[in-house]
């Protein structure tokens, strides 16, 4: 019997769109055997809230217990996590500039890293842990943790580097460096400055990063479409430019992912 499967994204309210680019939610009803799951490079954070079943890290030497709560930062690598069973999963897909902004952290510190969220807010991470894992549905999910954030935001005004990152975020045509920095009235120094501070990654990396999670966007199960074609239309040089970034971030050669065959993807077919 096919495993049943839900993903849905739900959008923040207003007050939050400058920070968390959505919320979402992944289920799957199944047996008791093991579901891989492998999460890839990324230019955003996640806060994600295990509210049924766990997952634990799969790593070369064995595996490592995960707790219900915790953030992923942005990477610039791969992780691996099993399960057994069905689960369900809810999660804030955060611009990394909201780790400095809302939470005091620094993005170069937490770039790679996966902290619980009471290693990463004390007390107020336990608190709003109990509250995520006693809530009676995912809608109040999204309430209790829009009220969570919307209590960290501050007056500030914010600095011209953040329309920078969320330009190599959402643009379908990347600037280099030199002209990113003259766009947004920042000198080249500035701009890599500010690029570690907020967003973890130099400008060069940082646009690596979502280079390949533009790449990753182009999956689709039903289309017929070489390799070059990806590359090309996300702004590789070449198809071996594009084939070794994508096994860097990936770990896998982009061929098996456009075929369908990585771990964990089943929510990309939903």
């Amino acid at each position: 019997m096919q495993p049943r499967v839900t993903y849905y994204t739900i959008p923040p309210p207003a007050s939050l769109a400058a920070f968390v680019r959505m919320f979402w939610v992944y289920e799957i009803e199944r047996g008791d055997e093991p579901y891989i799951y492998r999460s890839m490079a990324d230019g955003c954070a996640e806060m994600v809230f295990h509210y049924h079943n766990t997952f634990d890290e799969v790593t070369d030497t064995g595996t490592i217990k995960q707790g219900h709560a915790m953030l992923q930062a942005q990477s610039q690598t791969y992780r691996r996590f099993v399960t057994y069973g069905s689960f369900g999963i809810f999660g804030v897909y955060l611009y990394p500039f909201a780790l400095p902004h809302l939470f005091r952290v620094s993005a170069a510190a937490a770039s790679n890293h996966m902290p619980d969220l009471q290693t990463l807010l004390g007390k107020e991470g336990r608190l709003l842990e109990e509250q995520m894992m006693t809530a009676p549905c995912n809608q109040a999910r999204v309430a209790i943790l829009s009220t969570f954030l919307e209590s960290k935001l501050k007056n500030a005004p914010l600095p011209p580097a953040i329309y920078a990152i969320h330009h190599v975020i959402h643009a379908k045509e990347l600037m280099p460096v030199n002209d990113m920095a003259y766009h947004f009235n920042l000198s080249t120094r500035q701009l890599e400055r500010k690029f570690n501070e907020l967003a973890g990654f130099s400008p060069k990396m940082y646009t690596r990063i979502m280079r390949f999670q533009s790449a990753l966007k182009q999956y689709d199960r039903n289309a017929d479409r070489s390799l070059t074609d990806i590359a090309y239309d996300c702004g590789y040089y070449d198809q071996s430019h594009f084939i070794r970034d994508f096994k860097s971030f990936s770990g896998y050669h982009p061929g098996i992912y456009f075929k369908g065959n990585a771990e964990g993807k089943e929510y990309l077919d939903v």
